[in-house]
């Protein structure tokens, strides 16, 4: 069935009670999402899920009648984190999926953005491949905005006989422009980019640092990718002719992706694209997949660190500011990996440098253990904690902590030494 937008009546196929499970990031599909937001509360009693938002619809003053949750409080949901308006569910990336196709994570409604259909009646998961199939399968009604401008990425697809309702419309994805990268992201990532060699295949975030990153790599040779998302970063790298893909010991000659984080720019390179593989997060994530690359090097991100090596990536203090992600899978598969790494790269302070993000304690949840920790980076150095004793730990990551913290931080780390724990 095929519904013009300006007539979409949700109630239709929407009954009170129902959950909604919603593309997210850059496939988030903002037309169904503007007419949720707009019909939810004459529907009453809707639940919706959808893991990362960048469109800044879902505003705590616009969701009357819709509860909403997701694996974290990433991008534009901070703010309905804030209000207390958003409920988290920990979660691996890798995880939805399934537990989507388990009922656990309700999903009555799947709405979805999705591509024109090709010559044979498919349509392309586009930006977003990470659950989305998964979705379709399990949903009692699927909605999806068919999006002209939405490009037809090789990998993940939903045949057209499988969406119950098709709303087509034509306007750019949300985007999410390259963050300004600072001096200390900079500095950051030159002693990060000391662990990537010829050969290595990258997983790596969005964001200044992770940007600054791959700006580094000008000079490598026959870097693969194996990542749960992208940016426009990875365009750079391809053109240059660094990213080839041509030493991967699976997928040779394909950069693996879940989610194009980006700008038109990176849009429209993706189209059609046979570099390129857009996979389900059971197969970007997965334990079986990653530990058959040779090489990975994981790049991931935390709010702090303690003097142990454990990783709080979610929340500080009452504020949640992140997710569980799919950090806790690549840490393990890049320290693992034949001649890997895994790296955390962070600021060593936040709040205009009030805080130090390396802590005697952390203020959060441990998101990833102290036990998978490879690598911990700031602007100050790198800190290898693989195999290494908890009061060398403490030692180390004192050193690359800021000087204006270190000596508070010693006093903690003597004790550990003198402890041994």
């Amino acid at each position: 069935m095929i519904v013009d937008p300006a007539s979409l009546d949700l109630a239709q196929y929407i009954r009170p009670g129902d959950h909604i499970v919603l593309g997210q990031a850059c496939g988030e599909p903002t037309t169904l999402v503007e007419a949720l937001l707009d019909q939810a509360a004459r529907i009453g009693g809707v639940t919706a899920f959808i893991s990362t938002s960048f469109s800044g619809l879902f505003q705590p003053d616009r969701c009357e009648g819709l509860t909403l949750s997701s694996m974290g409080a990433i991008g534009a949901l901070r703010s309905m984190a804030k209000a207390n308006r958003l409920t988290v569910i920990p979660v691996h990336v890798g995880q939805v999926g399934p537990l989507i196709e388990a009922g656990v994570i309700g999903c009555d409604i799947a709405m979805l953005q999705l591509s024109p259909a090709d010559a044979n009646g498919n349509h392309s998961c586009g930006l977003i491949s990470d659950h989305a199939r998964a979705a379709a399968d399990k949903a009692r009604v699927v909605i999806a905005e068919i999006n002209e401008q939405t490009p037809f990425t090789m990998g993940e697809s939903i045949p057209a006989a499988m969406v119950d309702v098709a709303v087509p419309v034509s306007r750019l994805p949300v985007e999410v422009p390259p963050a300004p990268i600072s001096e200390t992201d900079r500095l950051i990532a030159g002693h990060a980019a000391a662990y990537i060699h010829d050969g290595c295949v990258i997983q790596t975030g969005v964001g200044a640092i992770p940007d600054a990153i791959l700006r580094q790599l000008t000079d490598r040779r026959d870097l693969g990718v194996h990542s749960g998302m992208l940016g426009d970063g990875l365009v750079d790298l391809i053109e240059a002719g660094v990213v080839t893909n041509a030493r991967k010991t699976i997928d040779r000659g394909v950069s693996i992706n879940g989610a194009l984080i980006g700008t038109n720019r990176l849009y429209r390179w993706a189209d059609r694209n046979p570099a390129m593989r857009m996979c389900a997060a059971t197969y970007t994530h997965s334990d079986g997949i990653l530990a058959q690359v040779e090489g990975l090097v994981s790049i991931n991100s935390a709010v702090e660190v303690d003097l142990t090596g454990q990783v709080n990536a979610e929340q500080s203090g009452s504020a949640y500011l992140g997710g569980t992600g799919g950090q806790v899978d690549f840490v393990r598969a890049g320290a693992r990996s034949p001649g890997g790494r895994s790296l955390i790269a962070m600021p060593a302070t936040a709040r205009g440098g009030s805080v130090s993000r390396i802590t005697t304690a952390l203020s959060g949840p441990v998101t990833t253990g102290r036990t998978e920790v490879d690598v911990i980076v700031t602007e100050y150095g790198a800190a290898e904690l693989k195999g290494i004793s908890l009061a060398e730990r403490a030692q180390r990551l004192v050193s690359i902590a800021h000087p204006d913290f270190r000596e508070e931080l010693d006093r903690e780390a003597h004790a550990i030494r003198q402890r041994g724990f």
